[in-house]
């Protein structure tokens, strides 16, 4: 099980300082979520925040967009630092044409499905992801409380790239504990996006250890 905590939740006055904390956890990758205010009702950072964060950032960096229209800033993203880049299935109109953006610079490539919709929507892009990502709870604020249905569809997320042969990771994101991750791993999900469960800690890196030993 790969570890992928969100940055959302870190002290951003001492942002350097979290990263560099991680950079000597267990973790594997950083989430970074991108809020742009319209797509969700939150605006968090951006651009120059991520090219910050990857000047010390040792390891990959998860970028997931929460954005309208995100093909206008794939390069831009890959230029600050982005590793890993997870597009809103809801947000793209033209979804293929963004993967393939996304893939041509050499990133990962991910698709993020809010809460309400079905897996089924990603049946003509399975071979195209590295990434698909579940929301277990409404994208745009961190600390949400995770929605239970999320575990049948991370199995049924799984079912649908073993049909369709697909080597895509499944990655889930909001209200990760150390309750749901058991149940998530055995649903099918290969990467936990945890933020208050890590940075609320009274050791952050510990916690870091205890998931991955889930």
């Amino acid at each position: 099980m790969l570890i992928s905590p969100s940055l959302l939740s870190a002290d951003f006055l001492q942002l350097g300082a979290e990263v560099e904390m991680l950079n000597n956890s267990a973790a594997d990758w950083m989430h970074v979520d991108v809020m742009d205010g319209v797509f969700v009702p939150n605006i968090s950072y951006g651009l120059p925040v991520l090219s910050a964060i990857s000047r010390v950032a040792k390891k990959p960096l998860d970028v997931h967009l929460m954005i309208v229209d995100p093909n206008r800033y794939v390069e831009q993203f890959k230029e600050a630092g982005a590793n890993i880049l997870t597009v809103q299935y809801e947000a793209c109109t033209h979804l293929h044409r963004t993967l393939e953006h996304i893939k041509s610079l050499g990133m990962m490539a991910g698709v993020a499905l809010n809460p309400h919709t079905p897996v089924s929507m990603l049946e003509e892009v399975t071979q195209m992801l590295d990434l698909v990502l579940v929301m277990s709870v409404n994208p745009g604020f961190g600390g949400q409380k995770f929605i239970p249905q999320s575990i049948d569809k991370v199995s049924r997320m799984k079912e649908l790239l073993l049909r369709k042969k697909s080597k895509a990771l499944i990655e889930v994101d909001g209200g990760i504990g150390l309750l749901n991750a058991p149940l998530l791993q055995v649903a099918g999900a290969d990467v936990l996006v945890a933020g208050n469960c890590i940075f609320s800690a009274e050791n952050p890196a510990a916690m870091v250890d205890r998931m991955k030993q889930v």
